[in-house]
């Protein structure tokens, strides 16, 4: 979440994803670090668990948000 927040604010478009038991955190660290419009995406929790062909749906998924997010950028 910081390296994507870090990343916009050099001009490097970013998607940065967590999962939904985090999304309060990372709007509270867009919060902290003067992002607090910042966009991100949120994915079902958890993911540690997740075989790497289950990973690989869930990222097959949200693929098309990340490619929305990165086109359409955070201004």
């Amino acid at each position: 979440m910081l390296d994507g927040i870090l990343l916009e604010k050099a001009g490097v478009p970013s998607a940065s994803i967590v999962t939904e038991l985090f999304d309060v955190t990372g709007r509270a660290m867009a919060e902290q670090w003067g992002s607090p419009y910042y966009k991100f995406l949120v994915t079902r929790h958890p993911i540690a668990n997740l075989t790497e062909s289950e990973l690989d749906q869930r990222a097959h998924e949200i693929a098309p948000d990340v490619v929305k997010l990165l086109l359409q950028g955070q201004g």
